[in-house]
């Protein structure tokens, strides 16, 4: 369901704007009209939609109109003409007191610079959204304190920003914008100002948090990595104009033009493989409530030492080795619960990237399973699977 839709969005700076956009739809470019008019071409026919919950992304070069497009979201910055719909009402349409409250109540802003109030400490700053709409001394503390925990500012309460780093000021202005609980949170380059490791923990951060929270994120970026990593989605600008859109993998494995295939050109595919890339069919499984002497059977057939047990509904239960099997049928038991082991198997979510199940490859011999959020087998991990995907990556798959 999508939570904005912006329809045909113009922005062209200059004392005429209205014929900047004439000019848009007989079929002249933006240095064209510059040289012709002298107005200015942020925004040209851009559309698209953001669904609820999603992080999407807005990358592009400087003067590609990126963060154009995300002030004239929340009307910073006015638009020249098109429709920008909030669950069903154009913003673009609303007066100044309605407006004001959908950047009190729905919209909330992280800028690059941090634009904290250096009088005002850690809490006070966090409060201030909150405090701007008079919401009651009590309950915008305990919101404030709530937002700096989840941003791992406990205890930072007190502190100016002056005592602060880089990126602890950033975390504050994250807070001071999940303070509000924002329907919609915007992201201006928000890390650009950071130091590269400050940078990527930051990037890190916002990927765990968006885990728990759940929010329509908006991001500006020009940094390719940093859309890949934390991007649902992507869409690209270039002079104003929207050039693609699609999921990370939909860009490098298809981009739109030259231009898009020069941006991607050099990222390496492997960090955006996850398990549910590369995981294979379930080898054979054997059902907890079958007996032993079938477990051996499926043991001997497919040449297999260990076997993976599966509750009703294909729930993983855990693992049997041939070994087991043949002591419990020397002991007259008939079902494999009481020897199958719950911990030898690691589970992991369709979800994790490759670099992080490539050890869990190498430290065990029996394959890592694939399970959903109710533990149902969906696909196991083998050596071979994780070495074809990195061979394929290097090119080895043509040598």
């Amino acid at each position: 369901m999508s939570k904005l839709i912006v329809n045909s969005l113009y922005k062209v700076f200059g004392s005429n704007p209205k014929q900047g956009i004439k000019l848009i739809k007989e079929g002249k470019e933006k240095d064209e009209i510059l040289r012709e008019t002298g107005l200015t071409v942020g925004v040209n026919n851009v559309s698209f939609e953001v669904k609820a919950g999603e992080t999407f992304v807005i990358m592009g070069l400087s003067g590609s109109g990126k963060s154009t497009v995300i002030r004239c979201l929340n009307r910073l910055i006015e638009p020249t003409a098109g429709e920008i719909i909030l669950d069903g009402k154009d913003l673009t349409k609303m007066d100044k007191k309605q407006l004001i409250e959908v950047r009190r109540t729905a919209m909330s802003m992280v800028f690059q610079n941090f634009a904290l109030l250096p009088n005002r400490t850690v809490l006070a700053n966090t409060e201030y959204g909150l405090e701007v709409q008079g919401v009651d001394a009590i309950k915008r503390k305990e919101k404030a304190l709530e937002s700096l925990i989840l941003v791992g500012l406990e205890g930072y309460e007190d502190s100016y920003p002056d005592q602060l780093s880089g990126g602890m000021k950033q975390r504050v202005g994250l807070a001071r914008a999940l303070a509000n609980d924002p329907e919609i949170l915007l992201m201006d380059e928000a890390f650009s100002a950071l130091d590269p490791l400050i940078r990527s923990d930051m990037q890190d951060e916002l990927v765990d948090l968006q885990q728990k929270m759940k929010k329509t994120i908006i991001f500006i970026t020009h940094d390719l990595d940093e859309a890949l990593k934390i991007g649902d989605r992507i869409m690209l600008m270039r002079d104003g104009k929207v050039i693609q859109i699609g999921k990370a993998e939909d860009i490098l494995s298809n981009p739109a033009d030259e231009y898009v295939e020069r941006f991607v050109q050099g990222v390496n595919r492997s960090d955006l493989l996850t398990a549910a890339d590369i995981m294979v069919k379930p080898w054979t499984t054997v059902g907890i409530n079958h007996g032993p002497r079938f477990a051996l059977a499926e043991c001997k057939k497919h040449g297999l030492e260990t076997l993976l047990v599966t509750k009703e509904g294909r729930i993983l239960s855990g693992t049997v080795t041939i070994n087991e099997i043949k002591k419990a049928i020397s002991e007259g038991k008939t079902t494999l619960h009481d020897i199958t082991k719950e911990d030898e198997v690691s589970r992991i979510s369709p979800d994790t990237n490759i670099k992080d199940i490539i050890e869990l490859t190498l430290q065990s011999s029996i394959p890592v399973a694939v399970v959903d959020d109710d533990g149902k087998l969906l696909g196991v991990i083998i050596k071979s699977s994780v070495l074809r995907a990195l061979m394929s990556e290097r090119g080895g798959d043509n040598a």
